[in-house]
This record gives C-alpha cells, sequence and structure tokens, in this order.
C-alpha cells in the first residue's frame, strides 16, 4: 500500500504532534524552540493548510501551506514539510511536496517563498533545488545549530 496524502482534519493534531515535537526537538532544521509545547505548536502548525502522508496508521509526514505575508504579499505562498526521520528516504517528502506545490499552484498562488532553509539541512536543499526552487538569498550565521554552531539560512524561491 503506497502512503496517501490528504488535507488535514482538527483530530489529526494528535497524530501529528509526535513527529511535529521529535523533529523540532532535534533542533536542526527549523527556526522554532526545541521547547515549543504541545498547545504552541498546534497553534504555530494549525494555522493554514495542513497536510498529512498516512503510511497505514501512522502520520509519517506533514506539511503546512499558508500567505507568506498577508494583504498585498498573499499571492506568494509559504510552506513548511516534516517527514518523520524513520521514514526519510522513501520519497515521501517528495511526493508531498510535489502535491503541495501543485495545490498552491491549483488554489492560485502566484509563487513559493520558503524563508529559512537551514543550509545544513542538504537533503532538503537538494530536493527544493530539484523541483525548480533557487537559493535568492543566504543569511550567514542565521541559525544556531545545536552542533555545528551559526551556521547560514537560505531564502529560497520558485514561481508557480
Amino acid at each position: 500500500m503506497s502512503p496517501v496524502i490528504r488535507l488535514a482534519e482538527p483530530g489529526d493534531w494528535a497524530r501529528i504532534w509526535p513527529l511535529w515535537h521529535r523533529v523540532v526537538a532535534a533542533g536542526e532544521t527549523y527556526m522554532w524552540d526545541p521547547a515549543t509545547d504541545r498547545d504552541t505548536a498546534e497553534r504555530l502548525w494549525m494555522a493554514g493548510e495542513v497536510f498529512v502522508v498516512e503510511d497505514g496508521a501512522d502520520v509519517v509526514a506533514t506539511a503546512l501551506l499558508k500567505p507568506n505575508q498577508p494583504g498585498l504579499g498573499d499571492h506568494i505562498a509559504n510552506a513548511g514539510f516534516m517527514v518523520d526521520p524513520d521514514h526519510a528516504g522513501r520519497g515521501i517528502g517528495r511526493q508531498l511536496a510535489v502535491a503541495v506545490v501543485e495545490h498552491a499552484r491549483a488554489a492560485g498562488y502566484r509563487g513559493m517563498q520558503f524563508n529559512a532553509v537551514i543550509s545544513t539541512n542538504t537533503g532538503a536543499v537538494a530536493l527544493w533545488t530539484s523541483l525548480g526552487f533557487e537559493v535568492v538569498a543566504t543569511i550567514p550565521d542565521a541559525f544556531r545549530h545545536p552542533r555545528l554552531g551559526p551556521v547560514p539560512v537560505h531564502i529560497m524561491y520558485r514561481r508557480l
């Protein structure tokens, strides 16, 4: 059985939270405080259109799609993606990325911007580059990596 990608429902948060917490608590790929509590995380992540990837009864990946800016900037999408590390390397992230980019295009977004792709997250940088995103700026020392110290952050963009 192949993974199922669908829009999340409010009741899905209980299954998203363990994955979200594991990824953020590692402190290597997201700017959020690794000690973010469950209620705060829910407000942060469930604030737009949320997608889940189910493999059987498990949520193995999730994505958040929302406008990058309000008002006159709301035609550019912003998104966040998380894949359970135990399911990495199986193409799930790519499948989810393609589905979310297509959904954003169909919803009328004209482009997609990632505000903080951690430069040391080489898998994410490679994925987004392979899907037509470009690094449009790099901010030196913008992320305090728990093992490597200050590392650059990329802003990546693609027209839709």
